[in-house]
């Protein structure tokens, strides 16, 4: 039988797996869900309904504050008075511009400004699952004893592990091309129904587009570290442990040293904003360290932009040295 044959029915047939990606979708769809439940269209109903809603909170402001300087005035020469101000100026007057019907309107589904933030919570998703996917698929074939059997009749070591890695790319991309294609399509429905799809030129689709290949990218990649670091302590819990590990070390305590180390622009050091720069093109980390209120107060705070090629040479660095570390120990190490 083919190897790659076999090992994408071993990781379609896997029931762990299957639950992480059923309970994804799940999660993926009470998103959208929820996103068409508190949102609505601007009609001229839901307009007219808001303006309704601004003009009797401005005349309850106005009767308020009638009300309010009546007690003012009655209060004049007693005790009461000191709770009033001098000569019952309130200084400030309800205004209609304060009371706009724009500011009761229930919120409104732009594709075009909001689905850039939907690609990135589908992409983060996607990765953790991609994550745990690729650390249970290989770590359960280690830890059972599946590996070893397989290398008896497949002695090749390095051509079983690559095999299963590129199984696991596979079907991570097809899995995600599939669901980014029902995302997209499920948001604009959304927006057809609550919301709008105005000003979506060819320009904004192909930006959408790119930036949910850009998703594909830390999928895969999320995929394949976890494959790497499963493979190399041949069991799952390696790389739950190390995401665990680089969450509560790398984020908070490095985090924190960095902070109190006064090291410029800390934000530099932590994951989640090289995953933004990456998602987003670009991010601006700022640097307040030379900047002190007291001691120099015209300062000027530096900034350092992160770009998405930056971004892409930080995780193509992370692949490498995982994976790579992954082959060289199932080279070198004893099967046991």
């Amino acid at each position: 039988m083919n190897l790659f044959r076999a090992e994408m029915r071993r990781l379609t047939k896997r029931r762990v797996i299957r639950f992480f990606v059923f309970g994804t979708l799940a999660l993926l769809a009470a998103i959208v869900v929820g996103m068409f439940a508190t949102h609505q269209p601007s009609t001229p109903s839901v307009r007219a309904a808001a303006q309704a809603e601004a003009d009797r909170d401005y005349r309850l402001a106005v009767e308020s504050l009638a009300e309010e300087m009546r007690a003012c005035e009655t209060a004049r020469g007693t005790a009461q008075a000191a709770n009033y101000p001098p000569d019952c100026d309130p200084g400030y007057r309800p205004s209609k511009a304060d009371y706009q019907a724009e500011y009761y309107m229930p919120p409104t589904f732009v594709f075009r400004e909001q689905f850039g933030l939907m690609i990135v919570t589908l992409a983060a998703l996607l990765a953790v699952m991609a994550y745990l996917v690729g650390a249970s698929y290989v770590g359960a074939e280690w830890s059972s004893g599946a590996m070893m059997n397989l290398l008896l009749w497949r002695p090749q070591r390095l051509r079983v592990l690559s095999t299963k890695l590129g199984a696991l790319t596979a079907g991570l991309t097809a899995l995600t091309v599939l669901v980014s294609a029902a995302w997209t399509g499920l948001f604009a429905l959304v927006a057809d129904l609550r919301g709008t799809m105005d000003a979506m030129t060819s320009g904004a689709w192909q930006s959408f587009v790119l930036m949910e290949v850009r998703g594909l990218v830390l999928v895969l990649v999320a995929g394949a570290v976890g494959f790497g670091l499963a493979s190399i302590g041949r069991h799952t819990a390696m790389a739950l442990g190390t995401a665990i590990g680089a969450i509560i070390v790398f984020q908070f305590g490095l985090g924190t040293l960095l902070s109190l180390a006064q090291v410029h622009f800390v934000e530099a050091y932590l994951v989640p904003v090289w995953a933004t720069a990456w998602m987003d093109k670009s991010i601006t980390v700022t640097d307040w360290q030379p900047c002190d209120s007291v001691i120099n107060p015209g300062c000027q705070a530096g900034t350092l932009t992160l770009t998405w090629p930056m971004a892409g040479g930080v995780l193509a660095a992370l692949v490498i040295l995982v994976v790579g570390v992954a082959m060289w120990t199932m080279r070198s190490r004893d099967v046991t």
